[in-house]
Formats: structure tokens, sequence, C-alpha cells
């Protein structure tokens, strides 16, 4: 029972989250709006990753981000292995293609890119930091998979929305990506949860860089 609670919030966060760049772009706006160039490359990057694993029996042994193997790369090649099955490894690809492309149209090429890695470099440098980890996980689980960089973009989309929208509802969905991910960390120990905090505040930080710089 504990594992299907653990997917249905980490889906519903998810859905949250796209529904929250889905507002903030505009529904009715998607068809005519540019190829999103750098959504494309991300997620080629993470089918190159599976078809990869699929014909080299050691990709994941070499670029997984296993902390008992040595290797300055795993950090960012293990973003692009999954390691949950058939279903975890396309719902990861699909959500990714889906919030990337959302997050271009908003922010623009070079800020998503810059925003996916830093949700590859930075939320466990922040769990050191303030205590909230013991070190290198242990799970194998958590040795690769793109899942955690796709939540910290997609939260910087419930910040956009949450600058942008006056509608009672708008505002309770995207305040609501925030309050969600923090309950499922202390409830779940879900790092879903925390790293969409995460990416939440730095696009508030990045907002309100903007916003200063737009005045001046």
């Amino acid at each position: 029972m504990g594992a299907i609670v653990f997917n249905v919030t980490t889906a519903a966060l998810m859905v949250m989250m796209v529904n929250c760049g889905l507002g903030v772009v505009g529904r009715d706006t998607l068809r005519g709006r540019p190829v999103p160039w750098a959504a494309v490359a991300l997620t080629a990057t993470a089918v190159g990753g599976v078809l990869l694993q699929l014909a080299w029996s050691g990709a994941m042994d070499a670029l997984d981000a296993d902390p008992a193997r040595s290797g300055w790369w795993r950090e960012f090649t293990s973003v692009f292995m999954q390691n949950g099955g058939l279903f975890g490894g396309l719902w990861n690809i699909v959500t990714l293609a889906a919030v990337a492309a959302l997050a271009q149209w908003y922010w623009g090429g070079p800020l998503t890119l810059g925003f996916f890695l830093a949700g590859i470099l930075l939320p466990g440098r922040i769990d050191t930091l303030l205590g909230l980890g013991d070190g290198p996980s242990t799970d194998p689980r958590n040795f690769a998979g793109s899942s955690g960089a796709t939540y910290f973009l997609g939260a910087t989309l419930a910040l956009a929305l949450l600058t942008r929208t006056r509608l009672p509802k708008e505002i309770a969905l995207a305040a609501g990506v925030p309050v969600l991910g923090l309950a499922m960390w202390l409830a779940q120990d879900n790092g879903h949860g925390l790293v969409s905090v995460y990416g939440f505040a730095l696009g508030a930080a990045v907002h309100a860089v903007r916003r200063s710089v737009a005045r001046r």
C-alpha cells in the first residue's frame, strides 16, 4: 500500500507541474509555438541512453551514479540512464519531454538547460549543506534516472504561474507544488518532493533577478 501511495503522490505532483506549465504558456497557443530545441535535445539524449542500455549490458555499471565506483562523469551520465523498468523509463522520458518543452516556451532554451543542469548538481549539495542526508545514497534506485532533474525543472513552472496569475484556482495549483513536495518528503522521504521545493526556490530567485534587471 505504501508503494502505491508513493507512486500516486509522485505522479500527482508531476501532473500539477505540467498543468502549471500549460497555464503559464497558454493551452491554446501550443500549436503555434516553435520547436523547443532544448526539450528535443534533452529527450533525445534520454532516449539515446535507453538505447545504449539495451545495446550494451555494461552501460549501467559504467555510467550510473553508484558512489562505490569512481568517475566524475557519473553525476551527469546517470541522469540519462533509466532503472525503473519499462513503465518507469517511459514515464521519465515522456515527462521530461513535456516539462522541458513547457519550460523552454516560458523561460527560453538556455535557461531551461541551466535549470536542468542545476537539477542535476544542486539537490545533493544542498542536502549536504543543510544536513538533510547522510552522504551519497546507497539505494541502487537512486543511482540513475532523469526524474529528479525533471521534477526540479517542473517546479520552476509552478513558480512562473504563481507570479503571473490572479486566479484563485491557479494560485492554489502553483502554491500547492512546493507544499505537496515538502509534505511528500516529510511523510514519505520522497526525494521527488524535496527537489521540487529546491526547483521552486531557484525559480523564485531567477524571477527576482529578471525583474530587477528589467526595472533597471
